[in-house]
């Protein structure tokens, strides 16, 4: 049995520390890598809405460079009579997006009961903010063959995010990518606040990729490049970005959402300085 050293903290989350497992770990999903020198460039509708808002979307960030499409078929919402998604519909359009652009999907799970029907779709599966805390959900997605994207909940310490990232690679998955999306503080300028701290911290304690998501962070469309730029200067291994046709018209979060048009500028400026740090996207 190999004797655990370090300090105390260590041992709580002891599968995803950089100091038993110093080697960067790459997570490949359909040809797209993320870490160690990959950049993802993650982008989709905060939801599906419909089929043809979808499917614009998807082609407009496809056309643009991005390597994986975001989309929520179910979602989680502070008001019990806002739209919930999709569901099964969602997936189906979903899959349908990936059939034509090729980009691999991720989406979000909230119900252990919809786990085989959500990974029948799911490149990657995606752990919200709201769930982090959500322990059998977690060792759940830890016992399915597909990828974690695994988002820090708003009141939620580094630490932990990493044993909440411990939940899943304890049950035996390790392909698990880590997603700072703003913390709740004072401040009331932007929807959350940013800790781009968080990114160099985790890099430094953890061997999984680390991920960005400014459009929560911000609520403000037009603050998410700012700070993606500021995340790819700080070492992340990506950015996670919601884009819509027509965002005044929105079902959910329509006001951080970047409009279609305006995406391959996005992505132009991402690049550039994903090159200035030595890294590749995708």
């Amino acid at each position: 049995m190999m004797e655990i050293t370090g300090s105390p903290d260590l041992l709580a989350y002891r599968l995803v520390a950089r100091e038993l497992t110093p080697d960067a770990t790459v997570i490949e999903v359909r040809g797209r890598r993320i870490g160690d020198g990959f950049f993802g460039l993650i982008a989709g509708p905060c939801t599906v809405e419909t089929r043809e808002q979808t499917l614009e979307t998807a082609r407009a960030v496809a056309a643009a460079g991005a390597t994986v499409l975001r989309g929520g078929a179910f979602k989680p919402r502070t008001s019990p009579y806002a739209f919930q998604g999709l569901g099964s519909k969602g997936l189906e359009i979903l899959a349908e997006a990936r059939e034509e652009t090729g980009l691999p999907i991720v989406t979000e799970l909230l119900d252990p009961r919809d786990v085989q029907e959500v990974a029948a779709v799911a490149d990657v599966i995606q752990i919200g903010a709201r769930n982090m805390h959500n322990f059998n959900l977690l060792a759940e997605v830890g016992r399915v063959p597909r990828p974690v994207l695994l988002k820090r909940a708003p009141s939620a310490t580094v630490e932990e995010l990493l044993m909440a990232a411990e939940y899943v690679a304890k049950e035996g998955n390790e392909r698990v990518i880590l997603c700072e999306r703003g913390i709740k503080t004072f401040e009331r300028s932007t929807r959350y606040t940013l800790d781009l701290s968080a990114v160099p911290v985790l890099k430094r304690e953890t061997h999984l990729p680390v991920i960005v998501d400014p459009s929560h962070a911000a609520g403000r469309s037009d603050l998410v490049l700012p700070l993606a730029r500021a995340a790819v200067a700080a070492g992340a291994d990506g950015v996670m970005v919601e884009v819509h046709p027509r965002p005044e018209d929105a079902l959910c979060d329509g006001p951080q959402q970047i409009r279609v048009g305006e995406f391959g500028r996005f992505a132009d400026e991402i690049r550039t300085v994903v090159a200035l740090m030595g890294k590749t996207v995708g």
